[in-house]
């Protein structure tokens, strides 16, 4: 495996809105162009570890080199990671079990996943057993802002109806199927329990995007349809059918995402000597 640190240099003018859009539903896209963008700026040892992957999607337009594993849990989506080439090498394996030593990797990513493991505590465990020391960890959460940026919670709370609100909170939460919405705080103690040294962190994605991806859920049925029946999200990638909806929330991509009310974290840590 390419043990060269990859170069994101070539990344620069790489507009990750519009790739991002032709293949995923806008609410999705508009986030993960928002994420990518931070990767492009830095360094990332190799080999490198991807927690999470999926079906490599986000990997194929975040860096312009393959990685070196992918790892996820779920037969499906690595079998559409291998059809992308994304990875040198795709394992199935729950994060707590990697199937590799101890010390391999001179970094490790994970993008919006950690949010969905239950049992988090040994998942970061692992990670810092197969990191070698000084190695960084780069990964993204939402935080304890999400679930209160939600446009629909917080006109009910307007309205007083404060228990509807917490429902619809509950119901919402659900459907991202997301076990934490952390503080950074929370995550410093995860981390340093098991090995790391938080470096750095920072909010992003302000509530208004929250918004756009809130209502995105609803109004992107059509492309969930679309998915179930042609394995496409997205059937039509052309200016033409994406353009308006391009230029209504480019906005949101092109400013400055990184703001102190923002709903998700990310967070460079790096695995102790």
């Amino acid at each position: 495996m390419n043990a060269d640190l990859i170069c994101q240099s070539d990344l620069q003018d790489r507009d990750y809105l519009w790739l991002n859009m032709k293949d995923l539903p806008y609410f999705r896209a508009l986030l993960r162009a928002v994420e990518a963008r931070f990767y492009k700026d830095l360094e990332i040892p190799g080999p490198v570890l991807d927690i999470g992957c999926g079906d490599g999607h986000f990997a194929t337009i975040a860096f312009d080199h393959k990685l070196d594993v992918g790892l996820d849990p779920w037969w499906g989506p690595l079998h559409e990671a291998g059809s992308r080439d994304a990875y040198r090498l795709l394992l199935q394996a729950q994060g707590s079990r990697i199937p590799l030593p101890g010390a391999y990797f001179g970094s490790a990513i994970s993008n919006s996943v950690l949010e969905h493991i239950p049992d988090i505590d040994p998942v970061l465990v692992e990670i810092g057993r197969v990191l070698k020391a000084g190695a960084p960890f780069y990964f993204c959460v939402p935080n304890q802002n999400f679930l209160d940026s939600l446009s629909i919670g917080r006109a009910l709370d307007r309205l007083r109806i404060h228990s509807l609100a917490d429902a619809y909170r509950g119901f919402f939460n659900r459907i991202a199927r997301h076990q934490h919405c952390d503080t950074p705080e929370t995550w410093q103690s995860r981390l340093d329990k098991a090995g790391f040294e938080l470096e750095k962190w920072w909010h992003y994605y302000p509530p208004a995007a929250m918004q756009v991806s809130e209502w995105g859920h609803y109004l992107g049925l059509p492309s969930l349809i679309s998915y179930k029946l042609t394995k496409h999200w997205i059937l039509a990638p052309t200016s033409w059918n994406l353009g308006i909806t391009y230029n209504l929330i480019r906005h949101h991509y092109i400013e400055e995402p990184r703001c102190d009310d923002g709903v998700c974290t990310f967070y460079i840590a790096r695995r102790k000597g």
